[in-house]
């Protein structure tokens, strides 16, 4: 194998098809698969091939990269793969998967004779595209120098929890930091909202708090793709973001301890995707404050 291995990504929505088109710029051999082959057809033009099977896109791969909705997802798509993998294959499971599938899919790495990496990926859409992703990792030394390039070319760097992929500690990190994200999300929906239901300019509240403790770009930043109606194309979907907090949830009900924060972030991404804001920004969560006759953006 030469120091630039053949790299098949399997999943090209929002971050895979990034990911994917950093790996291409890198110069890496690319293979691309995506259940829906529209979106992983755009890759063609920067160099990768794409595929029509997930079998096809793995064969003959040194490293498959897994970027897909979810655990279960991942599951099935590499069972159909399954033919082609080769012995000795690392693969990098970049998916969000929570905690309780991760034991799952090693054991099908062990099964296969695959390489597991547990590696979910910290960012949204402008850090992918970027190539400025956080990798956290948990996986053998073995495999590492063949993953570097792949690492280096999605990410700005890498942060290794562990040696064994199979004991999701990447995984409970991701959760942890994700967390934190959707409460500042949530948050940042019921802010403006409040604004708007007590006649107060949320500008007002930006002044109030710059530069203080309390000011974050975060905020700033999800608070403008609401009031400028930016809410499309996504960084981060409403969709996925109500399955990340579904999984927060599930995973501290397994640590033993009640997430409540958690648990109504979900139902405010819920309630937003029912109004028909599921493909938007993550930021839309601010329309599940009011009914659907109310939900407007704030002036």
């Amino acid at each position: 194998m030469s120091d630039k291995p053949t790299v098949s990504v399997l999943g090209t929505g929002i971050m895979g098809a990034a990911m994917a088109r950093n790996l291409c710029r890198a110069g890496l051999d690319v293979r691309v698969w995506n259940r829906t082959r529209e979106k992983a057809e755009p890759l063609a033009a920067d160099g990768a091939r794409v595929a029509a099977t997930p079998a096809e896109a793995v064969e003959g791969a040194d490293v498959v990269l897994t970027m897909l909705y979810d655990g279960r997802t991942v599951l099935d798509t590499l069972g159909e793969a399954a033919p082609a993998l080769r012995p000795g294959t690392v693969w990098a499971q970049c998916t969000t998967a929570g905690t309780d599938l991760v034991g799952d899919l090693a054991a099908f790495a062990r099964e296969h004779g695959l390489v597991f990496y547990d590696a979910p990926v910290l960012g949204t859409r402008q850090p992918a595209e970027a190539g400025q992703l956080t990798v956290l990792a948990a996986g053998p030394q073995e495999g590492r120098a063949t993953l570097a390039p792949v690492f280096d070319a999605v990410g700005a760097k890498t942060v290794w929890t562990g040696d064994d992929g199979a004991s999701g500690s990447a995984s409970r990190l991701k959760l942890v930091a994700n967390s934190w994200v959707l409460a500042a999300t949530a948050a940042t929906g019921e802010v403006l909202a409040l604004a708007r239901a007590l006649g107060v300019d949320p500008q007002g509240f930006f002044d109030l708090i710059e530069g203080g403790p309390l000011d974050m770009g975060y905020l700033r930043a999800k608070a403008a793709l609401v009031l400028d109606g930016k809410l499309s194309p996504a960084s981060f979907a409403v969709t996925t973001a109500e399955k990340d907090a579904r999984l927060i949830v599930q995973a501290g009900e397994r640590g033993g301890v009640r997430l409540d924060v958690a648990a109504a972030t979900a139902e405010r991404f819920a309630r937003a995707a029912a109004q028909g804001h599921a493909d938007e920004d993550m930021a839309a969560a601010y329309f599940a404050s009011f009914d659907e006759k109310g939900a407007q953006t704030p002036t």
